[in-house]
């Protein structure tokens, strides 16, 4: 339990990176459906390089055996506030319900929305649902199955690292205060 990384070494300029996900990661599915119905005829050949089924149906990443490696490389230091100080898996909830889970109180997450590329997936379920961005970021993950809040001088390193074991790695916010807005911005 001691080892469990609850986020209360999250500080201002800490770096937020996302891992890329393997598509909707089983988040969402009713939507999914709904999408599918109402495209019915009209459904795209491939999505991403894979026939769309595979697209749709492609399995959850599993993230633990990099994410642990890391750990081992970055682990967090209390003392100098360094290493990887939190995790949080975008699971149902997208990136907005789950990313504050890990944010000490009075802190923000500002995500960059262009840091990280838009799949034809998720661009064509935004444009078959009509959906809004606020609404695609708190049901979906869009794209990053898992964040890493990492002190500004590892984070650079820490990614470069995980990179090296396969992961698609992006920098795409940083911590702030909160003041009186949302946990997590996406602009």
């Amino acid at each position: 339990k001691s080892k469990i990384l609850a986020g209360q070494s999250v500080q201002t300029g800490d770096v937020v990176l996302g891992l890329a996900s393997h598509g909707v990661h089983s988040n969402g599915f009713s939507l999914v459906r709904k999408c599918i119905e109402r495209a019915a005829d009209q459904l795209p050949v491939t999505l991403d390089g894979k026939p769309f089924r595979q697209a749709i149906m492609e399995p959850t990443r599993l993230y633990v055996k990099n994410v642990l490696a890391a750990l081992a490389s970055y682990p967090v230091d209390p003392e100098t506030s360094t290493g990887i100080k939190a995790l949080a898996h975008i699971t149902g909830g997208g990136l907005l319900e789950n990313i504050p889970r890990v944010l000490p109180a009075g802190m923000a997450a500002q995500l960059d929305k262009g840091s990280w590329p838009q799949t034809e997936l998720f661009a064509w379920l935004q444009a078959t649902a009509g959906i809004d961005d606020f609404e695609m970021n708190r049901t979906f993950n869009n794209g990053i199955g898992m964040v890493l809040v990492v002190d500004a001088a590892s984070a650079a390193a820490c990614a470069e690292s995980l990179r090296a074991s396969g992961e698609q790695v992006y920098q795409i916010g940083v911590i702030a205060a909160r003041g009186e807005g949302a946990p997590v911005i996406v602009s």
